[in-house]
């Protein structure tokens, strides 16, 4: 795995993300990993895959809930 360096951050940062790693119980080295890990998200690749994964696991509509809501609103 690589390192990185963050220089320069403004105090406040730190001083926030130290907040928020002591409020989710973690270091504050892992409060960062997460953040930034999150917001590098997903390939695009990645993401089809697990749309296609849950489209798999879902199987096939068999009913369609807007259509059925609006046959309950009729009666």
């Amino acid at each position: 795995m690589a390192d990185i360096l963050v220089r320069d951050l403004d105090d406040d940062v730190v001083t926030r993300l130290k907040e928020r790693a002591r409020l989710s119980g973690r270091s504050l080295q892992n409060e960062t990993k997460l953040i930034l890990e999150q917001a590098a998200g997903r390939t695009l690749v990645e993401s089809l895959a697990t749309a296609s994964a849950w489209r798999k696991r879902l199987g096939q509509r068999t009913s369609d809930s807007a259509f059925e809501q609006r046959e309950d609103r009729l009666r």
